[in-house]
């Protein structure tokens, strides 16, 4: 899912140098091969600090200080990260080695200034050893191989931030999103091949499989424009009425051009009930960029209308992946509980594990009456 940003932005030359000025990725780290659902021990701060290189790094991936805590623990694999999304240079997928998410633990901010993304942490396989189901004992630690000759904790928090350029007054951050771009490498849409590890890995079950290759085939034939498109998008909402499904993601926005989008102010707070609003409502506060007042309604978005969710928090400033440099909304996003990007319905990123939560603005929701639950978001 692209991640939702007010405005397009280049990374400035200084920043890119800055970030590739990295030695190469040792290429003697053991390969697990994970797959979702087993269970592993993250290794100890001092074997993982001998994987990285002196920027603190594995393969261009920061080991960054928010994942510290986590050392020693047992943790169930959520999803192989043998693929990902890049938002800071597109919508095209990517592909990864030897990496992994573990079971919704999500970076939360900590050492970035607050920053509130809630991004799911990648873990390289390096960090990580295989165990047995959290009942039985952990196998002996092994040796680990190091990376460009180790790093220590201190580089870790140091390696965080870029002096501002002459001009600016605030840092720009690096984090394991800003560095994806040179963490992958570029995947085509057309390569089967992911769909297979996709599947093998435990990611997609077969049906899940079959419906996202299923909904790429009639998109296509309704895009094509060959007249068939009105029907087709007809008969596919019918069926999913009938299933209890979603509607067609892709609808003509409401707003006119140069016409301002509505804006609407419920002030809800961590803890609340929210109903999203239905994607026919929505559509009519979205211009022709899908956008209201700069935030984007993903396609990814849709399945989620006309449900409740719980408010997880309010969003007020986020890392740009574009140029490490902390972007402030000026009105608040929302974050609902448990809502995250399922990549159902893109091409180029189909079936993609990173679960970005969306962004949502309150003229979307609409208050659950009588419904209140106990305030509380700690992403950690």
């Amino acid at each position: 899912m692209t991640r939702q940003a007010l405005s397009p932005k280049t990374m400035p030359l200084e920043l890119g140098l800055n970030l590739f000025r990295t030695r190469p990725a040792a290429k003697d780290q053991e390969a697990l091969g994970l797959r979702a659902g087993e269970w592993v021990q993250v290794r100890s701060r001092e074997e993982i600090l001998a994987t990285l290189d002196e920027n603190g790094r594995l393969d261009e991936l920061p080991f960054m200080p928010e994942m510290l805590k986590y050392c020693g623990a047992r943790i169930m694999v959520g999803k192989r990260a043998h693929k990902t999304c890049d938002p800071a240079i597109g919508i095209g997928g990517r592909k990864m080695a030897n990496t992994v998410h573990l079971s919704n633990i999500r970076c939360n901010g900590a050492a970035h200034d607050g920053c509130q993304a809630a991004c799911l942490i990648f873990w390289k396989e390096a960090w990580l050893k295989r165990i047995e189901p959290v009942t039985a004992a952990a196998e002996p630690s092994r040796s680990v191989r190091s990376g460009s000759g180790g790093c220590t904790e201190d580089v870790l928090h140091s390696s965080i931030r870029i002096a501002p350029p002459p001009g600016e007054t605030e840092p720009r951050y690096v984090c394991q999103n800003t560095q994806i771009k040179f963490a992958t490498q570029p995947q085509s849409s057309w390569d089967l091949r992911q769909y297979l590890e996709d599947y093998t890995s435990g990611n997609v079950s077969l049906a899940r499989l079959a419906v996202g290759l299923l909904y790429t085939a009639w998109r296509t034939v309704s895009e094509a424009g060959i007249g068939i498109g009105t029907p087709m998008r007809w008969i596919y909402d019918t069926f999913q009425r009938v299933i209890g499904g979603s509607p067609y993601p892709l609808r003509p926005f409401g707003v006119p051009k140069d016409v301002a989008t509505p804006r609407a102010t419920l002030d809800v707070q961590e803890g609340e009930r929210v109903r999203v609003k239905s994607h026919a409502e929505i559509l009519k506060t979205l211009d022709s960029n899908y956008r209201n007042r700069g935030l984007y309604f993903d396609s990814e978005m849709v399945p989620f209308t006309e449900r409740e969710y719980e408010v997880e928090c309010r969003v007020k400033q986020i890392i740009d992946e574009r140029d490490g440099k902390m972007l402030r909304f000026k009105t608040d996003a929302i974050i609902l509980k448990d809502v995250v990007c399922g990549s159902r319905y893109a091409y180029c990123r189909r079936f993609c594990p990173r679960a970005i939560p969306p962004y949502w603005r309150e003229i979307w929701l609409e208050r659950v009456p009588g419904e209140q639950a106990e305030a509380g978001c700690d992403h950690s």
